[in-house]
């Protein structure tokens, strides 16, 4: 199936940006280039892609510092390169707000394969004429009215509930750890040390919406890593629980 959507790849190497290039656009990609973290900053503010490829390993500005200050700009979908497949690279990497992480080398297949399940992953968790999100027989989401619809009864998500929800529904299925969250809902001066401030607004938003909030079944506890809100999609709920 043919991409679509406007893609910005950042390497500071040629050949890998042509590379890259000339597969996506087979794909049906539109491509843009930068060639270090200044330039694609610029980029992305001004021509607004749908998703970057940002490599780690750049001179003067690398991968990560370029992602710290696109996130200051953007929520824009993020696929980091790197040529190590180091855990921790991954971890600050997704700490940082990227979407994926791929490994150097790489096949054309498994790029195309990650950019169209971060593009799905990343988005929203309803469209603009489908502003209201069924969960399930109990549970809706208003996204217009910023509200939950918890079995018939409407009730308001203070604007921070109502963040934390979004970004927990956006990646349904998927862990997401501590620091993303964090970032992403109350910005990057917020840290690890900031995690109980998170854990206090699981536990308001889990008294909106769970039949019983110490045993959910919508919003998981990942001990030591995050949060995980239920894959709807798949309707096989899973359960790890806690608080």
């Amino acid at each position: 199936m043919a991409g679509d959507g406007l893609i910005l790849v950042v390497d500071d190497e040629p050949r890998m940006t042509r590379f890259i290039r000339m597969n996506l656009e087979l794909e049906g990609y539109r491509v843009i280039e930068a060639h270090d973290g200044i330039e694609a900053l610029d980029r992305a503010r001004r021509e607004l892609p749908d998703l970057i490829i940002l490599d780690v390993m750049m001179p003067e500005l690398n991968g990560f510092e370029t992602l710290r200050m696109l996130r200051d700009i953007s929520n824009v979908p993020v696929i980091m390169l790197t040529v190590r497949a180091d855990e921790e690279d991954k971890v600050r990497g997704l700490e940082l707000g990227a979407d994926d992480y791929v490994t150097k080398p790489f096949g054309a297949r498994e790029l195309a394969s990650r950019i169209k399940a971060v593009l799905r992953r990343t988005q929203g968790p309803a469209g603009p004429e489908e502003s209201i999100l069924e969960i399930d027989d109990r549970l809706s989401i208003d996204f217009n009215k910023r509200e939950v619809i918890v079995e018939g009864e409407r009730l308001h998500l203070r604007p921070t509930e109502f963040r934390l929800l979004y970004h927990l529904v956006e990646n349904s299925g998927w862990v997401v750890p501590h620091e993303a969250l964090l970032s992403k809902v109350w910005g990057y001066e917020y840290g690890a040390d900031e995690i109980q401030n998170l854990r206090l607004y699981i536990s308001y938003l889990r008294k909106k919406i769970e039949p019983d909030p110490s045993n959910p079944q919508y919003i998981f506890t990942e001990i030591g890593t995050g949060y995980r809100f239920v894959d709807f999609r798949q309707q096989e709920p899973g359960s790890s629980g806690g608080t």
